[in-house]
């Protein structure tokens, strides 16, 4: 165990008593305005032991030591102060992150790492991979601990984005995903910030421990070997702990399991708003967009990775744009939010070639993501793609060669789009050539402004800590098409400040579930939670402005305009009691709406407190 990692979840704050009690009064008498202020306050009362507190240390004082102190103000306003920018839960959720553990991978990339102690296409140096296998990739533990750490920095976790990462979920046996998410849904049922949770210790007993396995060779291997060699020693490994199989007995889970933390969820304390998967495209079938659904699932991270069929197939990707266009319209038409990957700098393409790959995700009405992770390839040894660039076939973009690349696509990124990851957080250490800046994305967004360019897509406007009037708040509405809807992107904007949004989906092709034949369809509904100056109350915040229920309404004036008789919404298990207080009703994967007069009466545009 790496007691680094959970000695974070030990700490006693009565042993140092002495020294919290007047750092947190010179706090509430005197709050740092800025990182100065605040460092030196901490020079001024130090840990007995040696060096600083951290703010997981005095939060967990503040609590711990008041049923001994009268502090004369509250736990959430003195986060607040202590928090000063809380930009993990910003966006009004907790993301919570967790891995499955390492499985053969039907993909044959050149340039996807093999490290064998993870899941495919991830490093072990990677933070969030190296919780999961401290954690032993046990789903629970690392649902269960992830909360316990985001509760100790002081931000809330009642809503939960849960995003599973690993590699190609679909390729996974489907007995263990219904086990993972089982156990990922209970603990956040068990998870009560009431208690004063500890840390769960995951049962080494029960969990392979990957860390035994050796890495790779170093040398640049030729075509397939790496993966082949990956795929071996994983499957080698698991069944000799497993006794011949490649899923362990506990994982062996029903779905009547998955059903009951379904439900209790569903007025949890720690409810789950959004289930992610990662998947590759030819994955997509009708059966699996059925199956991952009823798992909970309400967004699809999908490695589209290039619009080329020449760069997918030089890279041995293992379809084709055709495949990827299919893929998002089955999702689409399910009512998934989709997720895309995007990769510039593979073999075979150019500085020119990216910028123009990259217009087509939007000029495609069959691609046109909701969201979009923009990675740049990292030559990574044990890969494919080191035989390429030993042979010189295959050179890393330089760094200017990069940032005219990001600074001519990302300000191209649609209102409707979100551009969550620019640069993937692959430490230097495992780079062999190439970009090594893991903050570029702040580079790429200074180098856009000074060239006079602007972004215009969500995470750009998202209104985070700015406290915006009522006054200054206008509903705005983009239409778009695509293959197989007309979308509409519904919001409340001040300004350039985006507090909230709603994704209307309108089908114009055939349903490819008889449970939505007719029906418009929501597929999503954002409403961003901090927008409030630190230490103030959370009355007036976004969130609380009724604005995702105007959103709702909204949606369903559009879709009973266009003739649509019900509408659906793609509900997260955490979100189903919301949605049933506007008038929804449970279906067997939806919740459905008839289309007759808005519920409460009519949309009015004035907020209400």
């Amino acid at each position: 165990m790496n007691q680094n990692y959970w000695s974070r979840f030990e700490y006693d704050p009565i042993q140092d008593e002495s020294c919290l009690v007047p750092l947190i009064r010179s706090i509430l008498d005197t709050p740092p305005q800025d990182y100065t202020a605040w460092r030196r306050l901490l020079r001024q009362y130090p840990k007995p032991s040696g060096g600083f507190f951290s703010k997981t240390e005095i939060i967990a004082g503040f609590r711990e030591l008041s049923e001994r102190q009268v502090w004369g103000v509250s736990e959430k306003a003195f986060i607040h102060l202590v928090k000063m920018k809380p930009m993990r839960t910003q966006s009004g959720v907790a993301p919570v992150t967790v891995l499955t553990k390492p499985y053969p991978c039907p993909g044959q990339c050149i340039f996807c790492p093999n490290d064998v102690r993870m899941p495919k296409s991830y490093l072990s140096d990677e933070p969030g991979a190296q919780r999961a296998m401290l954690n032993r990739f046990d789903p629970y533990a690392q649902t269960w601990n992830r909360l316990l750490a985001f509760h100790r920095m002081g931000h809330g976790v009642e809503k939960v984005e849960l995003i599973i990462l690993g590699g190609t979920w679909s390729s996974y046996p489907k007995e263990y995903q219904i086990y993972f998410i089982t156990r990922c849904f209970e603990a956040c049922n068990e998870f009560d910030t009431m208690t004063r949770p500890q840390a769960y210790y995951p049962d080494e007993q029960l969990h392979e421990d990957f860390l035994d396995l050796p890495v790779l060779e170093e040398e640049s291997p030729e075509a397939g070997d790496a993966v082949n060699a990956y795929n071996k020693a994983v499957s080698r490994h698991l069944r000799l702990k497993l006794d011949g199989r490649l899923v362990a007995e506990h994982e062996a889970t029903h779905w009547q399991r998955l059903d009951n933390a379904h439900r209790v969820n569903e007025d949890a304390k720690c409810r789950i708003v959004g289930l992610v998967i990662e998947t590759r495209p030819d994955e997509i079938t009708r059966d699996e967009v059925l199956h991952i659904r009823r798992l909970g699932a309400t967004k699809v991270q999908l490695g589209v990775q290039s619009m080329s069929d020449d760069v997918l197939k030089l890279n041995r990707r293992g379809h084709d744009v055709a495949r990827s266009r299919d893929a998002v319209n089955q999702l689409r038409l399910a009512g998934f939010k989709i997720h895309a990957h995007w990769m510039a700098n593979l073999f075979g393409a150019t500085v020119e070639s990216d910028i123009d790959d990259f217009h087509k995700l939007f000029e495609d009405p069959a691609i046109r993501p909701d969201e979009l992770k923009l990675y740049p390839c990292s030559l990574i040894p044990r890969t494919e793609l080191m035989s390429h660039f030993a042979a010189g076939d295959y050179v890393p973009y330089t760094r200017e060669e990069l940032l005219d690349v990001l600074c001519a696509t990302m300000p191209s990124a649609p209102i409707y789009c979100r551009l969550s990851r620019v640069i993937r957080d692959i430490p230097a250490t495992d780079i062999h050539d190439g970009n090594q800046e893991s903050n570029f994305r702040e580079v790429a967004e200074r180098a856009i402004k000074e060239r006079g360019l602007q972004l215009k897509e969500i995470r750009a406007r998202e209104v985070k800590l700015k406290v915006v009037d009522d006054d200054a708040v206008e509903f705005r509405t983009f239409e778009y098409d695509t293959a197989v809807t007309k979308e509409f992107f519904l919001s409340y904007e001040a300004g350039d400040a985006l507090l909230g949004f709603c994704r209307l989906s309108l089908p114009t092709a055939p349903a490819i579930i008889d449970e939505l034949d007719g029906a418009a369809m929501i597929r999503e509904v954002h409403v961003y939670g901090q927008s409030l100056k630190i230490g103030q109350e959370s009355e007036r915040a976004a969130q609380h402005r009724g604005l995702g229920r105007r959103l709702v309404e909204h949606a369903a004036e559009l879709a009973a305009q266009n003739n649509y008789k019900t509408l659906a919404v793609i509900s997260a298990v955490g979100t189903r009691y919301y949605y049933r207080r506007l008038g929804f009703v449970d279906g067997p994967l939806y919740l459905h709406r008839p289309l007759h007069q808005p519920v409460n009466g009519p949309i009015s545009d004035a907020l209400s407190s």
